[in-house]
């Protein structure tokens, strides 16, 4: 009894050391810094172009570039960082025509004239938890963010009313600057290249309610389309090149 006891005894140890081998020999995600770049693709209201939407950004498929990072605490489990910039275009010939059409049915106008300058530039700084998986030269990497998006130009646009008996007025749409909440997720695939490079594609989701817009010259009692908020959608395919630390 004794004898059977020690080898089981034996048995167990064996099996113990060896599941603590095979723990230890499994692979460890590696803290990384990568440079990113890739298509950013407005959504939603961002993406609108509807005149009665006072939320529509007229905003366009664009790019993004950045650094991403992942910071790993324990094993797998880490920190994701992600600053990034936007450019989303301009308004176009069509979308002017579009907003002039609209603003000169609205309330009875003679002529609308609208012009606009400037681009939709931003910056996104993002962060959170995020998990890895390693299978053989492939790291999939899993992660939910909040941060901040800050805006640094918005399209200004000017608004020209000339109603009858030769009165007129103007209404502008200021650029806007305006930091906002953001929040997002994103998923990568990473492929080992060397024991220090990755390259790899992801995808990353980002939204915000809106940034602030300001006008002058003008209300919504009076003028017709009037936009005081400019939410934020983003679906962004980038690819990107890693150094591990």
């Amino acid at each position: 009894m004794k004898k059977n006891l020690t080898i089981l005894s034996a048995i167990l140890i064996t099996l113990f050391s060896s599941t603590a081998k095979a723990q230890d020999d499994k692979p460890v995600a590696r803290s990384y810094m990568a440079f990113i770049g890739g298509l950013s693709n407005p959504l939603g209201d961002y993406a609108s172009t509807s005149y009665s939407n006072n939320n529509a950004g007229f905003a366009k498929k664009g790019e993004t570039f950045g650094l991403d990072f992942g910071i790993y605490v324990h094993k797998n489990f880490g920190i994701g960082i992600t600053l990034a910039y936007q450019d989303q275009g301009e308004l176009s010939a069509a979308d002017v025509q579009n907003l002039a059409n609209g603003y000169n049915a609205s309330f009875i106008k003679n002529q609308t004239s609208v012009t606009s300058l400037g681009r939709f530039t931003n910056l996104t700084l993002m962060a959170g938890p995020q998990y890895s998986f390693l299978f053989k030269n492939f790291t999939l990497d899993l992660r939910v963010s909040g941060g901040i998006i800050k805006s640094f130009t918005t399209p200004a646009t000017t608004i020209v009313f000339d109603y009858s008996a030769n009165s007129g007025s103007t209404y502008y749409q200021l650029s806007s600057g305006a930091l906002a909440f953001a929040y997002g997720a994103s998923a990568g695939l990473r492929y080992t290249l060397s024991d220090s490079w990755d390259v790899g594609l992801k995808i990353n989701y980002i939204n915000s309610s809106g940034l602030k817009i300001s006008n002058t010259g003008g209300d919504a009692g009076t003028t017709g389309r009037f936009q005081t908020n400019m939410p934020v959608s983003l679906i962004q395919p980038t690819l990107g090149i890693t150094l591990k630390f």
